[in-house]
């Protein structure tokens, strides 16, 4: 909801601090949380039945897939929120980023383990 919602009339004083590609990097961050949490949720939901592998590639889709509807919803139904091919971007790196970490954890160097 927060995605769709217009800040205009909020007065978000920044300061001097100007940040170039600040968004973007919002973007990416938010989707590496968002890949690297969605795998352990979704580990802990099946009791870690669902292989590594089929469980990052449903996050992945659904983190991909979520970006861009949330991209295109913002283009379609807000007059002053803006959508932006480089936020879809941001969100695909980020969310790539996120199972990279996952897969990386529970490699078999790691001593993590996925099933319970």
């Amino acid at each position: 909801m927060l995605s769709l919602f217009s800040f205009s009339e909020v007065d978000l004083d920044t300061g001097k601090l100007d940040i170039p590609y600040a968004d973007k990097m919002t973007h990416f961050v938010f989707y590496t949380v968002f890949a690297f949490l969605g795998c352990f949720f979704v580990r802990e939901r099946t009791r870690g039945n669902l292989k590594m592998g089929k469980t990052t590639i449903y996050v992945l889709l659904g983190a991909i897939v979520y970006g861009i509807l949330i991209e295109v919803l913002q283009y379609t139904m807000t007059v002053d929120r803006m959508a932006e091919l480089g936020d879809v971007f941001a969100n695909i790196l980020g969310a790539f980023v996120g199972i990279g970490l996952i897969r990386w954890l529970f490699s078999k160097e790691r001593p993590l383990k996925w099933k319970f």
